[in-house]
């Protein structure tokens, strides 16, 4: 039975089955632990039990593509998890087109439905500290605007991070989704949170990736999130990316539906300079 009051050496000697031998923390919520064996892992406390439970469910999905790297999950229990550190080295354009391509395999590894979870993930998960309800749907359109847009825009207008007035414009973007998505496309396997700072450029050559918010989505959603808040060498990781999935025509137009997702959950996080670009994103989408 484990300790829930313990702290990351005990988590990770306890998970790894190895005797710990330092401790080096990170943040409140990270820490760095070295092994008798020299391995050194990374050893996260979750807030909710269910946040590392889904971590951890989302990076087994993801390595089971076959396709992206991912750190190797070596156990949880209650608010720990505990993980391969990554050895950090530099982004590079070979890196950054293998990216590409293998985001295009995850991608086509496939996901049951929209909002499908991850093999043994919660129901009720996370995208970064928020929460992020994974319901299956089978028409995208619908699904992103009841389960991925709506529900952030009723928090932010809850809150008065958007006045109600102005939320009109997004919910008439939700109402023109039909027409505006694109060719129907089968689910994929999403990583959910592909921001940079979730892209670990390794010292082995690599690109790898962290803290997903796995779950069955439209593939440009991961791609539009890259756009958000830039990427290294990202006109590689797109030519990667067509290598081996060719996205469809017009994708490039779509990219600020998509972006309205990560947008309001950046509202309902941190606030009104997110809201605002939302808004205007928003109004982009419905003028093309």
């Amino acid at each position: 039975m484990y300790d829930d009051s313990d702290g990351p050496a005990a988590a990770a000697a306890r998970l790894t089955g190895r005797t710990a031998r330092d401790e080096r923390p990170l943040s409140g919520a990270l820490a760095e632990v070295v092994l008798d064996d020299g391995r050194t892992v990374m050893v996260k406390r979750a807030d909710g039990l269910e946040e590392a439970r889904a971590e951890a469910a989302g990076l087994r999905w993801l390595a089971g593509a076959d396709a992206v790297r991912v750190p190797i999950v070596y156990g949880r229990d209650g608010h720990w998890l505990v993980t391969d550190q990554i050895a950090r080295g530099r982004p590079s354009r070979e890196a950054a087109l293998h990216l590409g391509r293998a985001l295009a395999g995850m991608h086509l590894a496939g996901a049951p439905a929209f909002g499908s979870a991850p093999p043994g993930g919660p129901r009720d998960a996370y995208i970064g500290r928020a929460p992020m309800r994974n319901v299956e749907g089978a028409d995208w359109p619908e699904w992103y605007a009841e389960h991925r847009v709506l529900p952030y825009l009723r928090s932010a207008v809850d809150d008065g991070t958007i006045r109600m007035p102005e939320a009109e414009v997004i919910e008439r973007l939700c109402a023109r989704l039909p027409d505006l998505a694109g060719p129907a496309e089968s689910p994929a396997r999403l990583h959910g949170d592909l921001w940079n700072g979730n892209v670990l450029w390794g010292a082995d050559g690599h690109a790898w990736l962290i803290d997903p918010a796995a779950h069955g989505g439209h593939r440009e959603t991961d791609l539009a999130m890259l756009h958000l808040f830039g990427c290294p060498h990202l006109d590689e990781v797109l030519r990667g990316y067509e290598q081996v999935a060719p996205l469809a025509d017009g994708w490039s137009d779509r990219i600020a539906l998509h972006q309205l997702f990560p947008l309001l959950v950046h509202a309902v996080l941190f606030g009104r300079g997110f809201a605002e670009q939302a808004l205007s994103t928003a109004k982009a989408a419905l003028e093309r």
